[in-house]
């Protein structure tokens, strides 16, 4: 699947982007999580951001502080 291809068809798509990138880093993203809850591409809009090292705002339902645990998380199992 293209990168294009899932940002498409993200259920983000056309919403406010301050949203996703809430301007106080300690913003838990409750928002953003709940549009991403039942999103299809969620999974590969998460890889996105993992492989990309995005540092802020809401991917894949996790915010820049979980998906670094994610990336720790991960760097240990391997």
């Amino acid at each position: 699947m293209s990168a294009l291809t899932w940002r498409e068809r993200g259920r983000c798509k056309g919403a406010d982007p301050a949203l996703f990138y809430p301007e106080d880093d300690e913003d838990p993203g409750e928002e953003a999580k709940a549009v991403c809850e039942t999103c299809s591409v969620r999974e590969a809009c998460l890889e996105y951001a993992l492989g990309n090292r995005e540092k802020v705002g809401v991917w894949g339902g996790y915010t820049a502080r979980e998906r670094r645990r994610i990336l720790r998380q991960r760097r240990r199992a391997s």
